[in-house]
């Protein structure tokens, strides 16, 4: 990485952290609610730091399946290629990762060890990622037939619904307005 690119980096975190800890949205306008959460703001600032995107502007969607679960990126809007693209190759990139027993990002976004990483480390083997191309995003698709691992990737989503304030299905609500889940990308027909 150049210095150039290293300063441009670090200048973008102090500024997210500065709107951050002010409350502030990328575009300039106050969040709604309550005054602002420092480690929620943490979250984002880590977040659109190790993904690529605006997390205010995005959506997660944390899924537990039967046999493991799913985590979904969206932009809110369709006009946004640039940051489409962003989040699929993201998707790919924690794929091979994780698939490596490589939880170094979401460590690095919730600054702490993620719960269920270690397991999912140790059955690498025995799990399998699979990411996959959105509309408006990406999702990584994690299953297993081993029941300890299914536990540990149900535990590792559950602690990222929390953390991110994500859904837990598509259409579902979330506690933070401009984070929750988005509306399914293919809704049902009439």
């Amino acid at each position: 990485m150049t210095t150039f690119t290293f300063r441009a980096i670090a200048a973008s975190l102090c500024l997210a952290a500065t709107a951050c800890a002010r409350g502030e949205r990328s575009d300039g306008s106050a969040h709604s609610g309550s005054a602002p959460d420092s480690a929620f703001a943490g979250v984002q600032e880590r977040g659109q730091a190790a993904m690529g995107v605006d997390q205010y502007t995005s959506a997660h969607v944390f899924e537990d399946l039967p046999d493991g679960g799913r985590v979904v990126l969206d932009r809110a809007g369709p006009d946004d290629p640039a940051g489409v693209a962003t989040i699929r190759a993201h998707m790919r990139d924690i794929a091979a990762a994780f698939a490596r027993g490589d939880f170094t990002i979401p460590g690095f976004v919730h600054a702490r060890g993620v719960p269920g990483t270690a397991v999912m480390a140790a059955k690498r083997g025995a799990i399998t990622y699979t990411p996959a191309d959105r509309p408006r995003g990406g999702e990584l698709r994690i299953a297993s037939r081993d029941p300890e691992a299914v536990r540990a990737i149900h535990e590792f989503l559950a602690f990222q619904r929390a953390d991110h304030r994500a859904a837990g299905h598509e259409g579902g609500g979330a506690e933070h307005a401009g984070h929750g889940a988005l509306p399914p990308s293919n809704p049902p027909g009439p």
